[in-house]
């Protein structure tokens, strides 16, 4: 692997492929255009492999305990971390986020922070722990950018594919997988036997009991209203096939089941929800993130609110409900469905509702968020061209720790009761081709109007190297 003697390298992580790798590679075609190399790939093998980069601008996307061991080590070896958290948009009420979503210790081991609007930035400055001057850039997300009317021709082609497939369908987006997850242990609580108290599982981490046992009660409530519903717009809307989008880490087999039992219902995962959106008809969720990537694409969409608790549905997930239409039972639902397919309703919208999306989301029009982003990276590396090289005591001490987390970690992965054992990092992450990354960086390119060249290589199983 040799990089260009060009800006400082960037190192981008990509943990849920079908989620983040197009916004993550859009961000790598800009920063590539102003002359930076991009390392992008698996985050799991990047973080592997840490040892081998040369001494980078790594874009980080949590703060949480379990970064520390990583921060650490990239410290060591010289690395700088900036950060946006992937899941400050929807995101849990005050205290329970701070206490689930940052460290006060991991915190301070990032240069810069990135909000996707103001009430992110507002939620990091009421952190009692937040460090004094943490420069929190309003930027915007990569994952925004991609809602925008001139990235969209990246995504039409899968658009019109699922179209000629699938005809006119329901797509119905579940996140069920504090309750249902790819495995147990990820649930919010590990399964127990009789006559014991249910631990917590991976989905609790840093939430209180109380808060847990209820979030659990609401999702597992609407859960099964939703199983219920499925096969009930099987039989009413003959015209329509349901596809069923779970969440990315959730456990497909309850709505399999489901699907075998129906004639038009089809369980998918496939590619990222943006293109979904532009084929559907209509969107039916439960306070998903998928409702506000509705509201920005002009897409009607509808939270199915079966089981109501305000403290969940309004202190977690308010902004994708409050921008779709509320349904609380059947009958709601099916009126609204029905009003869709006349074109006598559309997206929800109004004064208020777009009020509400501004204050949650930045960079809607104007300079894309990636843009924003690379402008605060290329304004940092003009007051430090280049990163300080570190002691070799501690770039030594950096390898030596990276190598055994590794060892550790693929020893780990095949013990029993691990909550990410092989086939999970396979599910979330299952890999691109080299050819197929540049068909998508040219996509991205000829969206942009951009006809620089880039030049990429793969560097590993899961890894690339962009560069000019």
């Amino acid at each position: 692997m040799k990089i260009k003697d060009q800006k400082a390298c960037l190192i981008i992580p990509v943990e849920n492929q079908v989620r983040e790798l197009d916004p993550k590679l859009l961000l790598a075609c800009i920063a590539v255009k102003r002359g930076f190399s991009v390392i992008i790939g698996s985050h799991r093998e990047i973080d592997f492999r840490m040892s081998s980069f040369p001494r980078s601008l790594y874009l980080n996307k949590s703060m949480t305990e379990r970064n520390l061991k990583m921060f650490r080590i990239m410290q060591k070896m010289g690395h700088e971390i900036l950060t946006w958290d992937e899941e400050a948009l929807v995101h849990l009420p005050e205290e329970t986020y701070y206490s689930r979503r940052l460290s006060p210790i991991a915190i301070r081991y990032n240069s810069h922070l990135f909000a996707w609007g103001e009430d992110n930035a507002e939620l990091w400055r009421r952190y009692p722990h937040i460090p004094a001057n943490m420069p929190i850039h309003v930027t915007g997300n990569p994952r925004s950018d991609m809602l925008r009317p001139e990235m969209r021709s990246f995504y039409e082609p899968e658009a019109e594919e699922i179209r000629k497939t699938y005809g006119r369908f329901i797509l119905v987006n579940t996140n069920f997988n504090h309750v249902n997850a790819f495995f147990p242990a990820q649930n919010l609580f590990r399964p127990a036997g009789p006559g014991e108290e249910p631990q917590f599982g991976k989905a609790a981490v840093g939430m209180s009991r109380e808060f847990a046992e209820g979030l659990r009660n609401h999702k597992e409530a609407n859960f099964e209203a939703f199983k219920k519903l499925i096969p009930i717009l099987d039989q009413a809307y003959p015209e329509h096939k349901i596809i069923v989008r779970p969440h990315p880490t959730e456990n497909q087999q309850a709505y399999m089941d489901i699907a075998n039992g129906c004639q038009r219902v089809q369980v998918t995962n496939e590619g990222n929800v943006v293109p979904w959106l532009m084929a559907t008809d209509v969107v039916i969720h439960n306070g998903c993130t998928t409702g506000v990537e509705a509201y920005m694409m002009g897409v009607p969409a509808i939270s199915y609110r079966a089981w109501i608790d305000e403290t969940y549905d309004m202190g977690f997930y308010r902004l994708p409900n409050l921008i779709s239409h509320q349904c609380f039972d059947l009958d709601q639902l099916q009126t609204a469905l029905t009003k869709i397919f006349r074109g006598e309703l559309g997206v929800a919208d109004g004064v208020e509702r777009q009020a509400l999306v501004n204050h949650y989301l930045a960079a809607q029009d104007g300079p894309l968020a990636c843009e924003r982003i690379v402008d605060v990276l290329e304004q940092k590396m003009k007051s430090r061209p280049v990163l300080p090289k570190p002691p070799l005591r501690d770039l030594i001490a950096g390898r030596v720790y990276a190598n055994y987390r590794r060892i550790y970690k693929n020893i780990k992965q095949y013990l029993p009761g691990t909550h990410a054992p092989p086939v999970f990092h396979r599910h979330r992450y299952p890999g691109i081709s080299l050819q197929e990354l540049l068909s998508r960086t040219d996509k991205i390119q000829r969206a942009l109007g951009d006809v620089s060249e880039i030049k990429a290589e793969q560097i590993s199983d899961q890894i690339f190297l962009i560069q000019p």
